[in-house]
This record gives structure tokens, C-alpha cells and sequence, in this order.
């Protein structure tokens, strides 16, 4: 579960980061751009951590999906982005789709070497 908690979290940085870029001005702007660098590596950190346990494609997928959600949610609230419907129910989807990889869950990949000669299966 632990690994699960990281991968949120480093969603959530994801979205800090990627907010903080656009009130960056390009960088120009001090602070946004160092809580840009500062959530950018953390988020990346954490990320790295959790897939020592979750598979790379379903890590990046809930990685990048809940933060592409969690930005939008987060511009339309403070009204950088224009207010839709149709773009609340896309970001349900999104989270939906996150849930659905969760609830799936993974299996280990299975080995295509012998565990005992080292040779490939055949």
C-alpha cells in the first residue's frame, strides 16, 4: 500500500509542479520557478520509488493521469481555466481509469530464462 501513497503523492507534486510552471512566467517569475524545480524533483523521486514495486506502464499511467486531472481541477477552480462539464466528466473518466488500475492490480512479469540454466524458455 505504502508504494501506492508515494505514487499519489507524487501526483499531487506532479500538479504543484506543473501549476507552478504556468505561474512561473516562463521561469521568470522567482518563487513559482523554485516550487517548479522543488515539486518537479520530488515528484520525480517519488515516482522513481514506486515503481520498484508497480509496473513502469501502470506507475507512469496513474503518475500522469491523476496530475493532468488534478491540474485541470486546479486551473478551472481558480479560474486560469475556463469551467466545462464535458471537461469534468473527461477528468472522471481519468480518475475512473486510475481506480480501474489500482483495482486490477499486477503480477510480477513472468521470467523468460529458466531459473535453472539460464537458457530461454522455449
Amino acid at each position: 500500500m505504502m508504494p501506492w501513497l508515494v505514487l499519489l503523492a507524487s501526483a499531487v507534486l506532479e500538479a504543484v509542479w506543473a501549476s507552478a510552471l504556468a505561474a512561473s512566467e516562463g521561469l521568470s517569475r522567482p518563487v513559482p520557478a523554485v516550487v517548479f524545480l522543488v515539486a518537479g524533483a520530488l515528484s520525480m523521486v517519488g515516482l522513481a520509488h514506486a515503481v520498484r514495486t508497480i509496473p513502469i506502464g501502470t506507475a507512469y499511467a496513474v503518475w500522469t493521469g491523476l496530475g493532468a486531472a488534478l491540474t485541470v481541477t486546479w486551473a478551472m477552480s481558480t479560474g486560469g481555466e475556463a469551467f466545462s462539464v464535458v471537461k469534468v466528466v473527461l477528468l472522471a473518466g481519468i480518475v475512473a481509469a486510475v481506480v480501474g488500475l489500482k483495482v486490477v492490480g499486477h503480477e510480477p512479469p513472468r521470467s523468460r530464462r529458466s531459473p535453472t540454466s539460464g537458457a530461454p524458455r522455449r
